[in-house]
């Protein structure tokens, strides 16, 4: 039997009637989703005095690596603004680097930020940690080429959804263990986190259509996993394992109260806090998976995005200097 579970938002359950919703994803179902076209990116970009760039960066393999570079119109050399470097959504399965990008450009509008998206190599194609080195080398072309972009490199937030929630966790990991480059913040929005699928929220939502529901998760995280065994899943992967959580930047961490993620965030910022380090944790009363990412007008979806826009305005504000 179906654990009791939190309810959602009567808007947010109002505006998902009707919607084509699934229990589990398949092989077969997962082709025919990759063929629907992508959300066109020309209209967001109408009406932004955006300049945008098209890059392909080595991957740690020989593997090309695009990046599409977003900066407000007249960014260079000099420019000192800060950057959002995006990891789309997608379950590691699906989506690009459009995906959701409506979120950082927000960020572009309001900061002045220069915003990088990259497109990370899908499993069950590309598995164990090849997304997140793709997202680590494509960060590390950020910050090598600030100077070019107009970009102060100790202002760089690291930022995703959903399974680019789990890779921006990966890839603050990696830059910590590597030394390299300087992260100065990282927002996990609805994160994906752990392959073990063990929480309360987990179970919760199993057993009946949903936007991401336990069994879609488990098929997902399969797919990432490929034959590697239980007992070598890095945290480069599967970021709930790693054992040192301290000396990461701060981070922002959210997901709605009805979603299979939620329990693994709060874990994730708890786990922040009890090493030392800076987490603001905001758990969306109501929320599905990924509710301001597909109902960005609703009420709740305007407080989430504001609430983390706010954050992200404290982190990148000037300090101020100090008195003689």
């Amino acid at each position: 039997m179906t654990p009791a579970r939190p309810g959602l938002d009567p808007e947010l359950s109002a505006l998902l009637d009707g919607m084509p919703l699934v229990e589990r994803l398949t092989p077969e179902l997962l082709a025919q989703l990759r063929l629907i076209p992508p959300t066109p990116l020309e209209p967001l970009l109408e009406g932004r005095a955006v300049e945008r760039r098209e890059v392909v960066v080595p991957g740690p393999d020989g593997a090309r690596i695009a990046l599409s570079v977003f900066a407000p119109a007249g960014t260079g050399p000099g420019s000192g603004a800060p950057c959002v470097y995006w990891m789309h959504g997608g379950g590691m399965v699906m989506g690009d680097r459009f995906s959701q990008i409506d979120i950082p450009l927000e960020w572009l509008d309001r900061f002045g930020a220069v915003v990088v998206s990259v497109d990370y190599r899908l499993a069950p194609e590309a598995t164990g940690t090849t997304a997140a080195e793709d997202c680590h080398r494509g960060l590390l072309w950020v910050a090598d080429h600030a100077g070019e972009l107009g970009v102060d490199p100790e202002r760089i937030v690291i930022a995703g959804a959903s399974a680019g929630g789990g890779l921006t966790a990966a890839v603050a990991l990696m830059a910590r263990d590597r030394g390299t480059p300087s992260v100065a913040a990282q927002v996990l929005i609805c994160p994906m986190l752990d392959h073990r699928g063990v929480t309360a929220s987990s179970r919760q939502f199993s057993g009946e259509p949903g936007v991401w529901t336990r069994e879609s998760n488990a098929f997902a995280w399969r797919s990432l996993l490929g034959d590697l065994p239980e007992d070598a899943v890095p945290a480069y992967v599967s970021p709930a394992l790693a054992g040192d959580l301290s000396g990461l930047p701060a981070a922002y961490v959210d997901a709605g109260s009805a979603e299979v993620f939620r329990d693994e965030a709060v874990a994730y910022a708890t786990r922040i806090w009890e090493a030392g380090g800076q987490a603001e944790l905001h758990v969306w009363a109501g929320g599905f998976h990924g509710f301001d990412a597909l109902f960005p007008g609703a009420a709740l979806s305007a407080s989430a995005r504001r609430a983390r826009g706010d954050w992200l305005g404290r982190i990148l504000a000037p300090v101020p200097a100090t008195a003689p």
